[in-house]
């Protein structure tokens, strides 16, 4: 009998080529579908909820399986990931769902986070996680044009090249920069985003602009004019993937059972 699975994942994705599988590449879809495939003996098929980049970390992805040969629950197959996963990658709940969920379709929003470091001395720990500037950045025009990105917009400045969409409009629900200081006197920024659905490299790409007006290379207006142009060409440059993290991905279908342990 077929049976659906609904996956959250968390992962450090800096051992990795991505999500999505790749010929002599390690990647986290493969991972999870090479684990699999020692606890059934079949090839089951991972989708996750979006193809993270080359060093970009997960803590709330999102994955959908369809298989016939797990006959336990839910937890259990958790339990059973696990052990055939690396270190750096963890299975923390799985669901059963509705045959045909579909960690893609059903998605109705997801959160990321971006971590800069600004100024002080390189973390040997954190510098894997977090992107590290020279500074000094103006905080509070970061803020302002921030407050330019949310709502829908036509954020087609932000995307970048090799994937096609039905269309470049997004709503941008939240966008909060948040600061505190480090032991050493660094200034630690996260950069929380969410939206209904975000283009290919759009946070990165935000964060980069938003950079470039905390730079004081651009007024906070720039972002304005950023939505209107609809040219990736004028927007900053791509933040590097080590900052950024999945953090959530929101579905409204329910499970049909829920067992996190």
């Amino acid at each position: 009998m077929q049976r659906s699975f609904k996956l959250l994942i968390a992962y450090d994705g800096t051992a990795y080529a991505g999500w999505q599988i790749q010929v002599g590449q390690p990647t986290v879809q493969g991972m999870l579908e090479r684990a699999l495939a020692k606890l059934t003996g079949k090839r089951v098929q991972v989708t996750g909820s979006g193809r993270t980049d080359s060093g970009v970390h997960a803590r709330g992805q999102v994955a959908s399986i369809t298989t016939d040969a797990w006959r336990a629950g839910p937890h259990q197959l958790m339990l059973a990931l696990n052990t055939k996963v690396p270190n750096d990658i963890a299975v923390l709940q799985v669901d059963e769902m509705a045959i045909g969920f579909h960690a893609i379709r059903d998605a109705v929003g997801k959160h990321y986070r971006y971590q800069l470091q600004i100024g002080g001395v390189r973390d040997p720990i954190e510098y894997r996680y977090r992107w590290q500037l020279a500074g000094p950045l103006d905080i509070q025009s970061m803020h302002d044009a921030a407050d330019r990105l949310r709502g829908r917009h036509d954020f087609a400045s932000f995307q970048a090249a090799g994937s096609d969409r039905k269309t470049t409009h997004r709503h941008v629900r939240r966008l909060e920069l948040e600061t505190k200081r480090g032991r050493a006197g660094e200034l630690r920024l996260n950069v929380d985003i969410e939206a209904d659905g975000f283009l290919y490299n759009m946070v990165r790409n935000i964060v980069g602009s938003l950079v470039e007006v905390g730079r004081g290379k651009h007024s906070p207006d720039w972002i304005e004019f950023l939505l209107r142009v609809g040219d990736r060409k004028q927007a900053g440059p791509t933040a590097p993937p080590q900052g950024l993290f999945l953090v959530r991905v929101d579905y409204q279908v329910q499970p049909l059972t829920t067992e996190s342990g």
